[in-house]
């Protein structure tokens, strides 16, 4: 998978290059907003910078330069540049926060806005305790990088 860093105007993909296993950080989710900075943890992370910032693009060792505002679009054009748009089967990474996934034991008892374990494989990150399931999410944004 790839290490991403997206800056403040691509803020919209990180979720969905999450749920396809890549490592994204988004620049606001550190407090980073200059272009120094964000130039700076690319170098620092081994990180592809994904901008909509031509300057920024240009002065980045290894940057993809986003010329929509629509989250499809910009999508498409990461996966015109080599980004594999494909839904892990087992998710890794958490669409709130990037922190990793664990798989909730089935004997576990999961919160009451969450299906029973037992009944559905769910995912709970070890960074943030946000849970997730295959549901309605999930089979939206298949549809979503089916269609690109």
């Amino acid at each position: 998978m790839v290490r991403l860093l997206l800056d403040v105007m691509c803020g919209g993909i990180r979720a969905h290059l999450r749920m396809c296993g890549h490592d994204t950080v988004y620049a606001l989710d550190r407090g980073i907003e200059t272009d120094e900075e964000i130039l700076a943890l690319a170098h620092d992370e081994g990180r592809t910078i994904v901008s909509r910032d031509r300057d920024l693009v240009v002065r980045a060792d290894d940057a993809i330069l986003l010329e929509s505002t629509d989250a499809t679009e910009q999508l498409a054009t990461l996966a015109s540049e080599g980004i594999e748009l494909q839904l892990s089967e087992e998710p890794t990474r958490c669409g709130r926060c990037n922190g990793r996934l664990g798989r909730i034991d089935p004997s576990d008892t999961t919160p009451s806005h969450v299906p029973d374990a037992a009944k559905m494989a769910v995912w709970q990150c070890r960074d943030c305790g946000q849970c997730f399931w295959k549901g309605s999410h999930w089979e939206r944004v298949a549809a979503t990088l089916e269609a690109i």
